[in-house]
C-alpha cells in the first residue's frame, strides 16, 4: 500500500503539463505588473505638463474683431 501512494506521488511529481501553465500565469502577471509600473510614472509625469499647458493656453488673449475699424 505504501509503495503505491509513493509510485504515485512520484508519476505526479514528474508531470509537467501544469508547471507551463503557471509560467505563463507567472510571466502574464510580471507583465501587467510592468504595464501598471510604467503607467503610474508617467500618468505622475504627465500632470505638471497639463498644468503649464492648460496655463498657457489660459492666458492667450483672442481678438473678436478685423483691423483697427478704420475704413481706408
Amino acid at each position: 500500500m505504501k509503495s503505491i501512494i509513493l509510485n504515485r506521488l512520484r508519476g505526479l511529481s514528474e508531470e509537467e503539463d501544469g508547471a507551463v501553465t503557471v509560467d505563463w500565469v507567472v510571466l502574464t502577471a510580471a507583465i501587467v505588473s510592468l504595464g501598471m509600473l510604467v503607467g503610474g510614472v508617467i500618468w505622475t509625469q504627465t500632470g505638471g505638463v497639463s498644468k503649464k499647458v492648460a496655463d498657457y493656453i489660459g492666458s492667450q488673449t483672442v481678438t473678436t474683431g478685423f483691423g483697427s475699424g478704420s475704413s481706408d
